[in-house]
């Protein structure tokens, strides 16, 4: 588990995995460009204040605001965007590691997409307990990793398997590996904790559970 896991993190920066990577942080970054022009557009355009000062003022707090905002919004929008880009991560780890094998089979448009919206909504989760033990004294930092281990592993697993084998047979399999793959999502709930080493989780996660499926599915044969 932790070999594979070392393994994914060292790939996530190799070339092939960079190219993706930059496109991922191209999309978001011009994605957040937007929004900060939108919500600065909207301050000027429908609040009045009767004194220059006020309006200074609430440009910065309204800037400081955006900032929060904004770096909340990061991990959120990069998986979005590097859900689109998952069946390729997918391809070049089955190409580089695994060339004997049988490669996988990408997922229909439809359901590709159903997955991208599905781990955009668990990074935003994620990330709403992150903001909840910054926020809120005493909350407790097990609850953040028990729930995005569990979440964290189930999908990027299912993904991973569905690649090899219908979607019912990936839940099956899934769960049948329940205590392995909650452990992988406990490692991946751990890099979504470090700001801005998150922006990467998306590709690493893809990697280690590819690594992780090859190596159940493996022993599954033997």
């Amino acid at each position: 588990m932790f070999q594979a896991a070392s393994r994914a993190m060292s790939q996530v920066f190799e070339r092939p995995f960079r190219a993706v990577f930059w496109k991922m942080l191209g999309f978001t970054l011009a994605v957040l460009v937007v929004i900060w022009i939108a919500l600065q557009g909207l301050i000027a355009g429908f609040v009045a204040l009767p004194y220059p000062w006020l309006e200074t003022a609430l440009s910065i707090l309204t800037g400081i605001g955006a900032i929060f905002a904004l770096g909340f919004l990061i991990a959120p929008i990069s998986a979005l965007f590097a859900g689109l880009f998952q069946d390729e991560i997918a391809d070049i780890v089955e190409a580089r590691d695994y060339p004997g094998d049988r490669p996988g089979t990408a997922l229909p448009v439809s359901q590709s997409i159903i997955q991208t919206i599905k781990f955009t909504g668990v990074v935003i989760l994620g990330n709403l307990f992150a903001l909840l033990l910054l926020l809120v004294p005493g909350v407790n930092m097990v609850a953040f990793f028990l729930v995005n281990g569990y979440l964290l592993g189930r999908e990027f697993f299912e993904f991973a398997a569905m690649r090899f084998m219908p979607p019912a047979e990936a839940r099956a399999f899934r769960k049948a590996r329940g205590g392995t793959v909650f452990l992988g999502g406990l490692i991946i709930a751990g890099l979504l904790a470090v700001p801005i080493l998150n922006l990467v989780t998306p590709i690493f996660a893809t990697i280690f559970m590819m690594h992780v499926y090859k190596r159940l599915a493996s022993n599954a044969q033997i």
